[in-house]
């Protein structure tokens, strides 16, 4: 997500999109495992 973000903001440079993008990195930086741990969970789901 964070990559099409900044993708479309280069493209357009529409101001809201770059703040979406930064938004966006800040919760990333904040959470980075979360994604892994989405995977690890769907790979080996608790029974």
């Amino acid at each position: 997500m964070l990559d099409f973000t900044w993708k479309v903001f280069s493209q357009t440079g529409n101001v809201d999109t770059y703040l979406l993008f930064k938004e966006l990195e800040v919760e990333r930086q904040e959470r980075p495992d979360s994604t892994s741990e989405e995977l690890a969970d769907i790979d080996f789901p608790i029974t």
